[in-house]
């Protein structure tokens, strides 16, 4: 059973539960250390937990007949995922691909389906993130579709500071160049072009293998 104490450092959403509640999240979490490059699940496979990245980046993509790829999101360190389909028993309608090395926390789906039953401060949390989720993909559907490259990477940078989704995220972020990328769906060199151009506005610092965020607020402005 894993300890109370490291059941606070990766699952914040889990400090305002009850002392039973605590007792069943930490008996029903596990964690697993998936290698960079691997497949954690994929498109039409069922994955029966519901996932929280401890460390690491995970992408969640889609691929089409003719090998087209279209990514959904990326989830960072302090991100939770997937509630949808654990709700639903279904299975996922994306591949989940590790970016780098990441560990994950696992909360099996009778447990979470008992703490969706009975746990209200879970059930707010819950609401809390489907709703912020909802807005996340609607803003990266119109960024996608409206903005050019610079403000399309501007964006989807802030969205991953997203308070409710990454709630002890800071500043910085662990993020080379070529993931963001890979996430946002540009090459490395357009990718490398939007982010000296957003430095050189001041509104954020590359750094060797992450980015520190100088002004949130202009980049989510970016591109209005």
């Amino acid at each position: 059973m894993i300890s109370a104490e490291r059941l606070q450092q990766i699952a914040p959403w889990s400090r305002p539960l009850g002392e039973a509640e605590l007792e069943r999240v930490r008996a029903g979490l596990s964690e697993r250390l998936v290698p960079a490059g691997a497949t954690i699940c994929r498109q039409g496979e069922q994955f029966e937990p519901w996932a929280g990245v401890i460390s690491g980046l995970v992408k969640l993509r889609t691929l089409s007949r003719d090998g087209k790829e279209v990514t959904l999101s990326g989830v960072h360190g302090g991100g939770w995922f997937g509630e949808g389909s654990v709700i639903k028993h279904e299975p996922r309608r994306y591949d989940l691909i590790a970016l780098r090395e990441t560990r994950l926390a696992l909360l099996d789906r009778p447990t979470f389906l008992w703490l969706f039953e009975h746990s209200a401060a879970f059930n707010r949390f819950l609401i809390g993130q489907l709703n912020e989720r909802l807005g996340q993909f609607m803003a990266l559907l119109e960024n996608d579709r409206k903005l050019e490259p610079t403000a399309r990477v501007a964006r989807d940078i802030a969205s991953m500071f997203n308070p409710v989704l990454y709630p002890e995220v800071g500043r910085h972020l662990k993020l080379t160049q070529e993931e963001l990328g890979l996430l946002v769906g540009l090459s490395r060199p357009t990718t490398n072009q939007a982010l000296k151009a957003l430095e050189g506005r001041g509104l954020l610092r590359v750094e060797h293998g992450g980015i520190t965020v100088l002004d949130l607020g202009g980049l989510r402005r970016c591109g209005e």
